[in-house]
């Protein structure tokens, strides 16, 4: 039999031994003669068994081609990787399942039930007698058992040393003392384990009283110095809190007894043969009791697996480990780690904890960096995890080309996010650095930290446009160019590439100027500000850069460096200003649509739940409407609204609607009032009428609330009064065929608090003081109307340039309501020849 049909038979045991025989060969089995039936159904099972052999050849080849296929293309595929060697089990092919095992070792630790496999494969495929067999399946046990912590994978380790290995089984100097560091091995790593360390204890012990019998009795001194080293064996084990304790006493006594030759065991007191050993024992026992419910909790998880590790987490690390913590012995913390990963070995939190704590505490050895190379290998897609790898290594002065090789591998592995691929770049730069400007034996070169960022710049740029990370990276790489390798030349060119990339942050054009005034290249700082104060940078970055470079002329520059900024910087200011302005309005513009939009559905809603009135009702409210005040009705019919506003005033950036009554802090000094527009006159029609002046800030075109037509009116709001007066100088000019009259606008004098008269009077033209009655025009009587919307009755009469309120009530005049008898072509009466009518007269006229 070869070692193909061995291995498929091994495999296929497992399979097959529960299956029924067919009824033929039960036939056989109790010698009952085969009639001819049997005999064609035996040949026919057979064929049909031959077939189906075939068919299932044929399914395993395909799929074999379809797992290579996949793993070439996808390395990281844990479970393509099981499945592969599954079938390569089955099939038999001894060749291509080792190479399938090693490629998979190298990438994924394997669980102690693949090591048991392996070797057991092994053992089936060669005689372990052999040297070369031997030491193979060696190196297969010392492999295992560095991936995980598993105590019957030591024992089978032990067990196959002393069976295979001739030194150890013919018991020489040699043999002995290699077995013995392989015990001591097997106790450093798992003789803590409370639950199942007694089998290493137990299997020690075994091996050094089978030693104690080779010995020869001439040879007292021998056998004396072997009969100590099994005492100390027990001795040792009593001092560990283990699980059943109790039993290791007894044997211990019984062996005791065995050795002085005693017939009743219960006469030993360890008391009063060894103190020290009972104390200790008493003090384990003690030990062992107070982790017993820990222990109990662990061997009582009997849920899924999320729900398990969620368990095991909150009831072993944080119970089981702050009781460990609390006695200070790191050696036991460290087997409670290893038996949790060993449980869930691709758990990031696990192994992020392990390793922070041996960091904490061990800081170097071979351990920390064991335990690292495992987690990597277990969560390769844990950024940290490497992270603190490179920097483990470097703190235990490991060399330039372990460290280079580990960076490199983690390199191919896939994280989550790309900050973590920046923080793995800045971490080996940070080693380098530090190397190279330390007084360590290494030789290093600059170029390798200029390498590593071009690869770093090369693969990032794509991913971090314009972030903060990528802008370090580059910050980061100048300084370096500028203080190690000195080339100011490489360091500005850093600064360029980052301005393509990163070129809308301020801090990539601060950064570059910052070097260059640093190194005192001032001409070269003042050409960067000269190329970046009219760009588009993100948030308030516009703004920000022009004050800095006016600050940098004041303290670097001469006075005409600073006329010169101040005359490029100004009108940049006021257009990213106005633009500021513009797009806070649009945003408030649309927030308004939308609040509108909301209440329109809302009324709507409201008005299809709104029951139907009574006819009773409907008689009431007519009645009710025919003796309403006329004066409410004109106030109807007339109110008007700003239905859209371009810009946004300087006190009211919200953009909402101006409310003369309850925004007293507007813009008043500064607003125009027009009159006299073009019905079809838009806000790009008034904006190029003002082109000439400029400074607008908003413009506010008056439309009726029910027909949303233009009423002619509009207001326009201007950055300040020189741009407010010559606004004024183009009164009268036309606009669509149209004269407009222009004026100040004073919000002020509509509201109840401007009792002043002469306050009322800011927009009529007095220009005869000599008691006659001034000329206004139309158009600025009604510009003066428009302005006081908010006034609601009065009475007037203009003599030498006050105003007479008169009246119960002396409220200004409603906006398109003029008094009795006013006619446009009749000149105004007189004082005394006509009294304006009351409140009341008004009524008694519309009831009538």
């Amino acid at each position: 039999m070869d070692q193909n049909e061995s291995l498929t038979l091994t495999a296929e045991a497992e399979l097959t031994k529960d299956q029924a025989m067919p009824d033929s060969d039960e036939k056989m089995e109790e010698n009952q003669p085969l009639t001819a039936d049997d005999e064609n159904h035996k040949d026919k099972t057979m064929s049909d068994s031959d077939d189906s052999d075939s068919e299932d050849e044929a399914q395993q080849n395909l799929l074999l081609e379809s797992l290579q296929t996949e793993l070439a293309a996808n390395p990281s595929n844990y479970d393509g990787h099981l499945q592969y060697i599954k079938l390569l089990r089955r099939t038999g092919d001894v060749d291509k399942l080792i190479r399938a095992r090693e490629a998979m070792s190298e990438l994924f630790p394997l669980s102690p039930e693949m090591w048991h496999q392996w070797v057991k494969d092994e053992l089936s495929l060669s005689t372990a007698s052999r040297p070369e067999a031997f030491s193979r399946i060696l190196k297969l046990y010392e492999r295992g058992v560095f991936d995980y912590l598993s105590i019957s994978l030591w024992c089978d380790y032990i067990n196959f040393v002393q069976e295979f290995d001739p030194m150890v089984r013919q018991c020489t100097p040699t043999g002995i003392s290699k077995a013995r560091d392989l015990f001591e091995s097997a106790l450093t790593a798992a003789g803590l384990h409370v639950a199942e360390g007694s089998k290493i204890w137990e299997a020690y012990r075994q091996y050094e009283q089978a030693i104690l019998l080779t010995t020869d009795d001439t040879d007292a001194q021998a056998k004396e110095k072997q009969v100590e080293r099994i005492r100390s064996l027990f001795h040792r084990q009593l001092s560990v809190p283990l699980a059943d304790m109790s039993s290791t006493l007894t044997a211990y006594k019984a062996w005791e007894a065995e050795q002085r030759n005693l017939q009743d065991v219960e006469t030993i007191d360890l008391v009063d043969i060894y103190p020290h050993v009972a104390s200790s024992y008493q003090k384990a026992l003690e030990m062992y009791n107070a982790r017993f419910h820990l222990e109990e909790q662990i061997l009582s998880l009997n849920v899924s697996d999320s729900e398990k590790l969620q368990h095991y987490m909150i009831f072993v690390l944080q119970n089981y480990l702050k009781f460990e913590q609390s006695y200070g012995m790191p050696a036991r913390i460290q087997v409670l780690y290893e038996r949790a990963i060993t449980d869930f070995p691709i758990s990031p939190d696990l192994w992020l904890d392990y390793t922070r704590y041996l960091d904490n505490t061990l800081k170097v050895g071979n351990i920390v960096s064991n335990v690292y190379s495992r987690a990597t290998k277990n969560c390769p897609w844990v950024g940290e995890l490497w992270i603190r790898y490179m920097l483990s290594l470097e703190r235990g002065h490991t060399s330039e080309k372990d460290l280079s090789e580990i960076f490199e591998k983690s390199l191919q592995c896939t994280f989550s996010t790309v900050e973590e691929y920046l923080d793995l770049f800045l971490t080996r730069v940070d080693g380098l650095r530090r190397r190279m400007t330390s007084s360590s034996k290494e030789d290093l070169e600059y170029k390798i930290i200029r390498e590593t960022f071009e690869r770093a710049s090369d693969y990032l740029s794509p991913h971090l446009k314009n972030t903060e990370g990528l802008l370090h990276l580059y910050m980061y790489w100048a300084r370096l160019e500028t203080k190690l390798g000195k080339d100011v030349t490489a360091a500005r060119g850093v600064w360029e590439n980052c301005l393509k990339i990163c070129g809308s942050m301020l801090q990539s054009w601060t950064g570059y100027i910052a070097m260059e005034v640093e190194l005192g290249h001032i001409n070269e700082a003042r050409s960067i500000y000269k190329r970046c104060y009219s760009k588009r940078l993100s948030g308030t970055g516009s703004e920000d850069i022009c004050h800095s470079w006016l600050r940098f002329e004041r303290e670097f520059g001469t006075f005409e460096d600073f006329d010169h900024a101040s005359l490029k910087v100004t009108p940049r200011l006021e257009e990213l200003q106005l633009f500021r302005i513009h797009q806070e309005s649009k945003s408030a513009e649309e927030n308004e649509k939308n609040l509108k939009r909301n209440a329109r559905e809302k009324r709507k809603l409201g008005s299809d739940l709104t029951e139907e009135p009574t006819p009773s009702k409907r008689l009431k409210d007519i009645g009710n409407t025919k003796k309403a005040p006329e004066e409410n009705k004109y106030q109807q019919q007339n109110t008007s609204q700003v239905s859209k506003v371009e810009g946004v005033n300087w006190n009211n950036p919200s953009g909402q609607q101006f409310n003369h009554e309850k925004n007293r802090a507007y813009s008043d000094k500064c607003t125009a009032f027009i009159s006299n527009l073009h019905p079809t006159a838009n806000y790009e029609h008034i904006r190029n009428f003002f082109s000439d002046v400029g400074g607008i800030v908003a413009i506010r075109i008056l439309h009726d609330k029910f027909t949303g037509k233009s009423r002619g009116l509009a207001y326009v709001d201007f950055l300040d009064d020189e741009h407010l007066a010559a606004a004024l100088a183009k009164n009268k000019q036309k606009l669509i065929g149209k004269k407009l009259s222009i004026a100040r606008s004073d919000p002020r004098r509509g509201g109840r608090e401007s009792s002043n008269p002469k306050t009322l009077t800011e927009h009529a033209d007095t220009s005869n003081h000599s008691g006659k009655k001034s000329a206004v025009s139309k158009e600025t009587d009604d510009a003066y109307k428009g302005d006081v919307k908010d006034a609601k009755f009065s009475s007037r009469k203009q003599e030498n340039d006050n105003i007479q309120l008169r009246g119960k009530n002396t409220f200004a005049v409603p906006r398109n309501v003029r008094p009795l008898g006013f006619t446009a072509n009749k000149p105004i009466a007189e004082e005394g020849d006509e009294k304006p009518k009351s409140n009341e007269e008004f009524r008694k006229m519309f009831i009538r």
